[in-house]
């Protein structure tokens, strides 16, 4: 049997998606089962960048699908690459899928599962829906699809349902978005919640003083406020930014912004306007000096919009459990990882615009060490309890043969796209 998964982007991009993609592929493959990866040439946030058509990689032989490159810049731009990976995806699958494989289906680009799914069943094989960001959800939250599109919101969640039941098996990160498939009629012998994770070999707490990118950037003697990753639509930032201001008269605290994406340069704006100088901004950094990078901050922020709960899961709380640093949330308080910070004393959270809250948090943290440290650790004790590589591939293998006991009965495409 070989297992596919096929993504937008795959090793060596390092968003998130691929990120998860690849740490599993190599894992398996290094247990001696047969991997393949599809995904694009490209490396994301790198307009330009071409990646090799084929390659193996740890023992991981990845396909690289050609790219539309109209880029980001616009919906419409952004629409027609999805479309050209979507045909292009499709048109391999085709060729190369036997009835014994296993096609894991990631979510990016969105809807990737109903192009597949027609190809996948039309060859026999089995699927693995895995959903990482619940689409259309997710448009339909961020308010994507207005009044006279709500038509099409809801022909694109039929066609979405229809393809996660494909034979085979739909994964998702949290409880929560499994409570929501199941009302979208998928029953719990379909679904199965396997969380995300982070490799604690490749990320590891670093201390202050051995910390080359923190005495870099000036921050021996501070301390360090952190956000880091993608500056996307689903996070909220006004929190932070109103308690950054509160604390301006603590010459001791420091706010350490990393990454990039969609609210990025609004961010940048307001911390200009609101004439932050104790901001610093710092672009994402490459995945070897990740270690270093998460272990900059003392404390992390985390925040997701309460209307998304259903929908994402902030995958960079797993990689700041791995360099055991406390988190702070900002969202809703009975979010997922809101559950898991109060059962495990790693962090805090807080509500949106609760920034008297966020401030006070901050400097009581950075005023108790002793309390400080405390949540470091059990945050990393639970990274390697509950969120490992190696407990991740596990989950994983055992998935993968209960469905290799199960003899696929692919229903015939003609019964089409129903709820």
């Amino acid at each position: 049997m070989r297992m596919i998964f096929l993504n937008r982007y795959g090793f060596p991009d390092q968003s998130a998606t691929s990120r998860m993609i690849s740490s599993i592929a190599f894992s398996l493959a290094q247990r001696g089962m047969n991997v393949t990866v599809i995904a694009s040439r490209e490396i994301h946030n790198h307009p330009g960048s071409v990646l090799p058509a084929t390659e193996t990689v740890r023992g991981v032989e990845i396909k690289r699908l050609a790219s539309g490159r109209f880029g980001r810049q616009s919906l419409v731009r952004r629409s027609i690459d999805y479309l050209l990976f979507q045909v292009l995806a499709f048109a391999w699958l085709l060729r190369n899928v036997g009835a014994t494989d296993m096609v894991v289906v990631c979510t990016d680009p969105p809807l990737l599962s109903v192009t597949s799914s027609i190809a996948i069943r039309l060859k026999g094989a089995c699927m693995v829906n895995w959903i990482m960001d619940l689409f259309p959800e997710t448009a339909i939250e961020l308010g994507f699809f207005r009044k006279r599109a709500r038509w099409l919101a809801a022909w694109l969640t039929l066609a979405r349902n229809w393809s996660l039941r494909s034979p085979g098996m739909v994964v998702c990160p949290t409880d929560k978005m499994a409570e929501f498939l199941f009302t979208q009629g998928l029953t719990e012998d379909r679904i199965s919640v396997l969380h995300h994770w982070s490799d604690g070999g490749e990320i590891c707490p670093v201390s202050p003083r051995d910390n080359s990118l923190r005495k870099a950037w000036g921050l021996q003697d501070k301390f360090v406020v952190g956000y880091s990753g993608n500056f996307g639509r689903a996070h909220e930032f006004g929190t932070m930014l109103a308690a950054a201001k509160r604390l301006e008269h603590r010459p001791d605290i420091r706010f350490l912004l990393i990454g990039g994406g969609h609210q990025h340069a609004a961010v940048k704006a307001a911390v200009q306007d609101l004439g932050l100088q104790h901001v610093i901004f710092k672009p994402l950094q490459p995945v070897e000096n990740l270690a270093e990078s998460l272990s900059v901050a003392d404390v992390h922020l985390v925040s997701l919009l309460p209307e998304l709960e259903h929908c994402v899961i902030p995958s960079k709380f797993y990689g700041i459990l791995a360099a055991g640093r406390p988190t702070i949330f900002v969202g809703d308080p009975d979010g997922e990882v809101p559950r898991v910070l109060k059962a495990r004393g790693c962090g805090s959270c807080v509500e949106i615009g609760e920034t008297d809250k966020l401030a006070a948090i901050i400097e009581n943290l950075c005023d108790d060490p002793e309390i400080l440290k405390a949540m470091g650790d059990a945050a990393r004790r639970l990274l390697c309890a509950e969120y490992s590589r190696e407990k991740a591939t596990d989950a994983w293998a055992a998935l993968i043969a209960g469905l290799q006991t199960v003899e696929p009965s692919s229903p015939p495409i003609a019964q089409g796209i129903a709820p």
